[in-house]
């Protein structure tokens, strides 16, 4: 299990614990990307890997707003290392999204369908391939000559591994291809080490006592990746095509035609790839090639399925990382039976109570795994799970093991029910359930020690405060002295300079750096200052939309005060037509201003700042200032962040939904109940393209 996710389902997830973890995995991920594409040395299994991005993507796709500028799905790979020069692709290198299961692979075929507008009699030809589980290469051609190889890098900038792809024999990588060939070919495909090779290979490297290779994939990647060529040269190294970049030219009409232009020039296709006509075509063939995996002499580790034809795919387009004509459909996670000794319930930053399996360990997708989620009291109640249950574990599409199910057979006969506690584990205060919410919550707020360090810990953290030198293992430490209880002893740790500068580990000059980065901090913007108090659904975009709204903390903090004690104000209603600002954001605001020892905390951290206030920008010469607009349906000539970040930027307001206060709704194709909304309240409806000429000022 990784370090960095939490145990709780994705459909209990804050929006603040979302923010939280998808900062995390974002860190994560890419120190794998760097020992997976640059060191050939993953620390993780594939499967734990995909479950990983897997997280991370679900995550992202239940909280739009939360997409951070480093996520996963924005890039590939990793960058190149200092080893190999670097080569810039003249067309991306990008990564495939994943299908785990029959509905994943309907899902896709469907979204192309509606995407063409095709009807059900026209035909939807996908050529599917195994995926190699190797090391992808560019190989570029000019004028029927080989001139350069590169890896794919971050999906930009390879490395040029030229001189070891040179050391290929000529049935791999032809050095000159004839006949009707393009002035510019990039041919790309996977390297790969054969299963009896790779064992030969490491039989050799025992001998001479170096190193052995976990698998045929690092082996592969090691030996492409070798300063010293005449290494790369004595490993037999695979290679299929597959695809292409840069091409002076047409190809083919189809994917499967392109391979076949591979194969006369001398390129090694997948023997195994076909077309397919339907869903039930594609997974006859899944079960076929997944039956024929473990006789294969090279590993796989699912099915690429792409759409057929090249004109389709050129409309297709990409989004994000990935084409929107391909998908690679993966292999099943393994399953195993262990047994569930104890149900222990954590207690997380916001309060909410999760249950956790924890088991005889057992090793799962290459994976020892101890402990698995419960999610919550109603899935215990739908498994029946207890302590000294026999169950079965699985890592598939998340990077949590789950427990599937029990197996009753196996169940003691002295078992008991277990009873979800009615308080909270950390501070013994009492349990609630929100009405329409599956977690127990801790009602502890301040005085639960979970809650607290952890939200103090967050205070200091780099996208809100970002307090150099205050760890997380600090604030534990100063908070059990009782020097930290609140945001506001944060500021006053300067009155303990000379006790801080005694303490263990410490000395002068860290009391001293800690010190000036307490009087640098004390300045800060507003959407950080709200971001950093920890509020529940309060996340950085939530907090940078309410510091533009507001402008300054005084004002924020008296309208959420008044809209606390008032049910119904005009203040709660603006708050919540903001776009992405909902009742739920609403109420938890309110909640908080609604203790009087949050006021009083809030006061008191006030007072040891200076909260800058948001400047506003010169509208004056906008057309849009002060208005009110509603995005809606798909827009074609910009992405909806873009459009609703430029039409702030005029000084308009962007509402979620449509009212009578409303200037103008922006329709896009798909447009649908806010545009017939607006044309029933008679606000003014406008296209994309009018929308871009009126803010123009033509």
């Amino acid at each position: 299990m990784s370090d960095t996710t939490s145990l709780v389902a994705i459909k209990d997830l804050t929006p603040f614990d979302a923010d939280d973890e998808l900062r995390a995995l974002a860190a994560e991920i890419a120190r794998h990307d760097v020992a997976y594409h640059q060191n050939d040395a993953p620390e993780i299994t594939d499967s734990e890997y995909d479950a990983l991005r897997g997280r991370s993507d679900a995550i992202e796709a239940a909280f739009p707003y939360l997409v951070r500028d480093d996520s996963p799905s924005k890039r590939v790979g990793a960058v190149v290392s200092g080893g190999f020069g670097k080569v810039t692709h003249a067309r991306p290198m990008l990564s495939l999204g994943n299908a785990f299961s029959e509905q994943d692979v309907a899902d896709f075929l469907d979204s192309i369908r509606r995407f063409l507008r095709l009807d059900e009699t026209e035909e939807l030809a996908i050529a599917a391939e195994p995926k190699i589980d190797g090391l992808s290469i560019t190989l570029r051609y000019e004028n029927g000559k080989f001139v350069q190889a590169a890896t794919r890098g971050d999906g930009t900038t390879g490395e040029n591994v030229t001189k070891n792809v040179l050391t290929f024999d000529d049935t791999q990588v032809p050095k000159v291809i004839a006949g009707d060939v393009p002035a510019v070919l990039e041919v790309r495909g996977e390297i790969f080490m054969n299963k009896s090779d790779f064992a030969a290979l490491n039989a050799r490297q025992e001998e001479r006592g170096a190193k052995v290779f976990a698998n045929p994939r690092n082996a592969a990647a090691g030996s492409l990746r070798q300063l010293d060529t005449s290494v790369t040269a004595e490993r037999s190294l695979q290679l299929f095509a597959y695809a292409w970049g840069e091409v002076d030219g047409d190809l083919a009409g189809t994917h499967t035609e392109a391979l076949e232009r591979f194969k006369q020039w001398g390129f090694v296709t997948n023997p195994l790839a076909r077309v397919c006509s339907s869903v039930k075509d594609i997974m006859a063939l899944y079960a076929e090639i997944g039956e024929a995996r473990a006789g294969l002499d090279y590993d796989i580790d699912g099915i690429v399925y792409k759409v057929n034809r090249l004109d389709w795919q050129q409309r297709l387009g990409f989004v994000s990382r990935a084409p929107r004509w391909a998908i690679a459909h993966k292999f099943p996670a393994e399953k195993a039976q262990t047994t569930l000794r104890e149900i222990t319930v954590q207690v997380g930053r916001t309060g909410s109570l999760t249950p956790v399996a924890n088991l005889d360990p057992i090793t799962v997708g290459g994976v020892v795994v101890g402990r698995a989620t419960l999610h919550n009291q109603d899935e215990i109640e739908r498994l029946d799970a207890r302590e000294g249950d026999t169950v079965i574990i699985q890592r598939a599409g998340d990077v949590i093991p789950q427990v599937v199910s029990v197996v009753m057979d196996k169940r003691p006969t002295d078992s008991t029910p277990f009873e979800f506690p009615k308080t909270c584990p950390e501070c013994g205060s009492h349990a609630v359930r929100e009405k329409g919410e599956v977690a127990w919550r801790c009602s502890g707020g301040l005085v639960c020690r979970a809650q607290v360090v952890e939200t103090l810990k967050h205070f200091v953290s780099r996208d809100a405060f970002d307090i150099e030198g205050l760890g997380g293992k600090h604030i534990e430490a100063f908070h059990d002295e009782g020097l930290v209880k609140t945001p506001a002893d944060i500021f006053r740790l300067k009155d303990h300079y000379d006790a801080i500068a005694k303490r263990e580990g410490w000395g002068k000059k860290s009391a001293d750096n800690l010190m000036a980065a307490l009087i640098a901090r004390s300045t800060i913007p507003l959407d950080k200052f709200i971001y950093a108090l920890g509020i529940r659904h309060i996340g950085q975009s939530t907090a940078k939309l309410l510091a533009r709204h507001y402008g300054s903390a005084q004002v924020w903090r008296d309208d959420m005060i008044e809209m606390s004690r008032i049910i119904g104000t005009e203040i709660r209603q603006n708050l919540v037509e903001l776009d992405t600002i909902g009742d739920a954001v609403a109420d938890t605001l309110a909640a908080f201003f609604r203790e009087a020892h949050n006021v009083e905390a809030l006061d008191d951290l006030i007072a040891q700042l200076t909260i800058e206030d948001v400047a506003v920008p010169d509208t004056s010469a906008s057309p849009v200032a002060g208005k009110t607009v509603v995005f809606t349906g798909t827009l074609e000539q910009m992405s909806r962040s873009e459009a609703k970040a430029s039409a702030e930027s005029l000084g308009a307001k962007v509402a979620g939904s449509v009212s009578k206060k409303t200037d103008y709704v922006v329709a896009g194709p798909g447009a649908g109940s806010k545009a017939k909304k607006a044309e029933e309240l008679g606000v003014t409806l406008l296209s994309e393209a009018e929308w871009l000429e009126l803010i123009a000022g033509d």
